[in-house]
């Protein structure tokens, strides 16, 4: 069975399925790339799923750990470069909520997220660049 099935519905916008919990998203071509950017684009997707792997690594690690993430925000900004035109850059800003935390549980941390399965999937040539602040 299909994890995700997908429609091409027109003017450059597909809808997608989650088969499991029936979930829905509408990807948008970006308005640089003749589209009308009124959705997420699929390399916006790919961004974000970076983003959201690491938080979620960082919250089994927390999990694990007794460390508390709750509130964590993220910041992810996609830099794409031209011919081919591709991602070639992701930056996460990781923003978590207190700065209490010891040497050891930043370290846990970073190291799940740096880890997480997106990560390690991407191409070599996106760079990959994780700021993280402490304490909101």
């Amino acid at each position: 069975m299909p994890t995700i099935e997908g429609v091409y519905t027109g003017g450059l916008r597909t809808r997608l399925r989650h088969v499991r919990s029936g979930n829905e998203i509408i990807t948008d071509a970006p308005v640089d790339n003749q589209g009308k950017g009124e959705a997420f684009s699929p390399t916006d997707l790919l961004a974000a799923s970076l983003g959201s792997c690491m938080l979620t690594l960082m919250g089994i690690a927390a999990t694990k750990h007794d460390i508390d993430i709750d509130g964590t925000t993220v910041k992810i900004t996609k830099i794409m470069a031209e011919s081919p035109r591709r991602v070639s850059e992701i930056i996460i800003n990781m923003n978590l909520p207190h700065d209490k935390y010891s040497d050891e549980e930043k370290t846990i941390l970073l190291e799940a997220a740096r880890n997480c399965p997106v990560s390690k999937s991407l191409n070599a040539g996106i760079r990959q660049v994780l700021e993280v602040n402490y304490g909101g």
